[in-house]
């Protein structure tokens, strides 16, 4: 049961449909914006880049991780871009602010994404002011979530101690290396994956209820 993770005193939040439900679909618009970056970029028809654009998230982890490992890509001006959506999908969850702060002990926000759009998306969704840090992608050395290096460099700059810390992720294979390195690890969204997996120890479609029965 959550309960048995009240002992632990750092609470870690993926993101992308994680903080917010997938059915705002902002993925959708970043993909969007991902697709017309390659194009450009690398000058390559529409179907070509939307290719690059999911064989490099397969490969990599994130398409950026693979923009720059085969082209060479300038991460700052594409995070920008790429992130320059519309938040107006997004409401704000009072219930879940409410879950969130009554967690004992530290907060943070770790993302493949950059930090700045992790901020406009905690303040569409009323989550501002309630973590003690954000870490995006830039914080990793662009490295990317399920890379290990990744999250031991944020890991390290956070100075966390896995044993006491909790990792919430909509993408379960982002939760195998918190789990070699100690971590509680939250599979949050809709459904449970085909197959079990040791790496997750807990699965909830129900975020705000899951940190609730936490203190039960």
């Amino acid at each position: 049961m959550p309960r048995a993770l009240n002992t632990r005193r750092v609470w870690i939040f993926d993101l992308d449909n994680t903080l917010y439900p997938p059915q705002a679909r902002l993925c959708d618009q970043i993909e969007v914006r991902m697709t017309d970056y390659v194009m450009t970029a690398l000058d390559v028809p529409r179907a070509e880049a939307d290719r690059l654009r999911k064989h490099y998230w397969d490969l990599y982890g994130t398409t950026l991780a693979g923009l720059m490992a085969e082209h060479d890509l300038d991460p700052v001006p594409y995070l920008v871009d790429v992130h320059d959506i519309d938040m107006a999908p997004l409401s704000p969850d009072p219930d879940l602010r409410a879950a969130i702060a009554a967690l004992p002990g530290r907060k943070l926000v770790y993302t493949n994404g950059s930090a700045p759009y992790a901020e406009r998306v905690l303040a569409a969704r009323g989550l501002s002011g309630l973590f003690e840090s954000i870490y995006g992608i830039e914080h990793a050395a662009y490295h990317p979530k399920p890379a290990r290096e990744a999250f031991e460099t944020v890991f390290a700059r956070a100075r966390i101690a896995p044993e006491q810390a909790v990792m919430f992720e909509d993408d379960p294979r982002n939760l195998a290396v918190p789990h070699r390195l100690g971590l509680g690890t939250v599979h949050v969204a809709p459904e449970h994956e085909a197959t079990e997996a040791d790496h997750i120890h807990y699965h909830t479609d129900d975020l705000t209820g899951f940190l609730l029965q936490i203190r039960d």
